[in-house]
């Protein structure tokens, strides 16, 4: 049995989840709505405020589907729950990041200034210029959005420049000492 796929859902208060013949499974929270087509063989069950997720027989298949099903349902109803967010920093002299209405304006040393626009259910931050909050209900949508902001300057291993996440360690490398032999 999975150990993931065997912990059953605690629905919150104002959570509401449907999922229909096709297996169609459709959360409704206060923070939003999200939907996710679950393969077909998967089982879902809905007894009160618990949610549990089955698999009809052991085969590698369905053994691989059993975790990563409960695992995409309990992020959908985090997400319309809490929400997700993912912080960037950037380290660098004259790196700096802004907010121009739906626009990220991102200055990483290019030439030019990359502005990047923010995707439908996603909202970025700027507190500080050099911090950025990805926010937004959908957990693979937040990530994949940080991870694209992320990619215009990846941080370097001997000064430490760049956009690194909040909770990413950067091993640094020692330079040349310019000693000679």
């Amino acid at each position: 049995m999975s150990r993931v796929g065997k912990l059953p859902i605690t629905i919150p208060q104002g959570v509401e989840i449907k999922v229909s013949a096709a297996n169609l499974v459709t959360v409704k929270g206060p923070l939003g709505e999200l939907s996710e087509q679950i393969d077909k063989d998967i089982n879902i069950h809905i007894d009160g405020d618990t949610l549990t997720v089955t698999r009809p027989s052991d085969n590698k298949k369905h053994r691989a589907l059993h975790g990563l099903t409960r695992a995409l349902v309990n992020n959908m109803v985090v997400g319309v729950t809490q929400g997700f967010e993912r912080k960037l920093l950037i380290v660098g002299v004259g790196y700096k990041a802004a907010k121009n209405g739906n626009k990220l304006d991102l200055s990483l040393g290019h030439s030019h200034p990359v502005s990047m626009e923010d995707p439908d259910g996603i909202t970025t931050i700027c507190n500080t210029p050099t911090e950025i909050v990805v926010k937004g209900i959908n957990k693979q949508k937040v990530g994949n959005y940080a991870s694209k902001i992320r990619e215009w300057r990846k941080p370097e291993p001997y000064k430490g420049k760049g956009v690194r996440y909040s909770d990413e360690t950067v091993i640094r490398k020692e330079g040349k000492t310019g000693k000679k032999k």
